[in-house]
């Protein structure tokens, strides 16, 4: 079930049919839980987790009840996840490069120009990689489920100009995410990144507080961040997920069979979402197109060289450790 506030609902009205909207049941049920993300609700990773919801509260008969809240609806990220954390939101889908800010292992996937494709990128995270840092999750008090949700390799949009070169990049004001990976990897480009939570980015290029921002394909449609910018690079610099984070206490509590049923059914939405992204993000660039986006291709090898001459793979590999590196280079190669 999805409530929506007056500004998520007006947001994503015209996709309501694709999500499933559940009146509760005349009796209440053993276990309300809320799951919150940060996405619109026509965003593949809400509709797909909509069904799982679903099949969640009709396998246990009503007795887990598990509502879902997209759209930022219950604050910003870290808002949210102080919650998760408290037990106030029981679920909690995050990017993990946000995550770092709690977790600084998790933002290890999301290392500048690493990954060459998606599929050498969920290797990684359903591998060695991704099982490393779920168990530094673990160690913070959360839990990361199994199956990292996609969100895809990361293209910059700006309003002033494409940028084509890393040189493109000196000066330029684009929003970022709080993670110091992302304000480092553009501080080393040469650029003036400014951190400002996702509910407030097409505001804030709206009026031109920045003038750039950087998100995957998915999501500069889901949130119409087109009406605000006029090119998008494709640099795939960074590739992201979203790990589905529970409460431990608050999972705890539910019956060993339901708690199996809650992991087959979000771990399988994430499988399923994964190739919603794929078949979502190979249409978008002509769609985006069409509502007026100046696309252009890049280079990637003279944005990885301009960043390891900067010494940002050297610096990441210190802060990261030898072992979490290590695995991340047996699944890219050598870094920097």
């Amino acid at each position: 079930m999805i409530k929506l506030s007056r500004r998520a609902a007006v947001a994503g009205a015209a996709a309501l049919p694709l999500v499933s909207v559940m009146s509760r049941p005349a009796r209440a049920a053993d276990f309300s839980y809320k799951l919150a993300t940060n996405l619109p609700p026509t965003h593949p990773l809400n509709v797909r987790i909509s069904e799982a919801l679903a099949n969640i509260k009709q396998q246990t008969a009503g007795k887990l009840d598990i509502t879902l809240f997209p759209n930022s609806t219950l604050g910003t990220d870290p808002v949210m996840l102080s919650e998760v954390r408290s037990g106030a939101i029981q679920f909690f889908t995050l990017s993990p490069l946000i995550l770092s800010t709690l977790v600084p292992a998790s933002a290890i996937n999301g290392v500048g120009f690493a990954f060459k494709d998606e599929k050498t990128a969920f290797a990684a995270m359903d591998g060695k990689l991704g099982e490393y840092v779920r168990g530094e999750i673990s160690k913070r008090g959360l839990i990361a489920f199994e199956n990292i949700f996609d969100n895809g390799f990361r293209q910059i949009t700006t309003s002033n100009r494409p940028i084509n070169t890393p040189a493109d990049l000196k000066s330029l004001r684009i929003r970022v995410p709080p993670a110091a990976l992302w304000t480092s990897m553009f501080k080393d480009f040469d650029a003036a990144p400014t951190t400002i939570s996702f509910n407030e980015v097409y505001t804030s290029l709206q009026t031109k507080i920045v003038d750039a921002q950087e998100n995957p394909l998915a999501i500069i449609n889901s949130a119409k961040l087109y009406e605000v910018q006029k090119y998008c690079s494709l640099t795939n610099h960074m590739w992201d997920g979203f790990w589905l984070l529970a409460n431990p206490a608050a999972f705890n509590k539910l019956p060993a069979d339901f708690q199996a049923i809650v992991r087959k059914e979000l771990n399988a939405a994430a499988l399923r979402q994964r190739v919603d992204v794929a078949a979502l993000n190979s249409s978008l660039q002509s769609s985006l197109a069409k509502q007026g986006l100046a696309f252009n291709n890049t280079v990637p090898a003279a944005f990885r060289n301009a960043l390891a001459q900067a010494g940002f793979y050297k610096y990441w590999k210190g802060q990261f450790g030898a072992q979490p590196w290590s695995l991340l280079e047996s699944y890219t190669g050598p870094l920097g």
